[in-house]
């Protein structure tokens, strides 16, 4: 479903899943900071392992 359709969706949970989504991803990369782990995401179709350090700078470029 693309992030539209989920805002259209008459299941609330459903409507509110994408937020979660996106707040358990943040909370997972912050962990990954904090514990000095990687994650493993998918990007481009590619399934990827990135580091805590590459996290933190991508966070660090993000607040500036």
């Amino acid at each position: 479903m693309t992030p539209d359709e989920l805002s259209k969706a008459r299941n609330s949970d459903l409507r509110a899943s994408l937020s979660a989504l996106l707040r358990a991803a943040q909370s997972a990369r912050e962990i990954a900071i904090q514990t000095r782990t990687a994650i493993v995401i998918m990007r481009n179709g590619r399934i990827v392992r990135v580091a805590a350090d590459e996290l933190a700078q991508q966070l660090n470029r993000g607040a500036s």
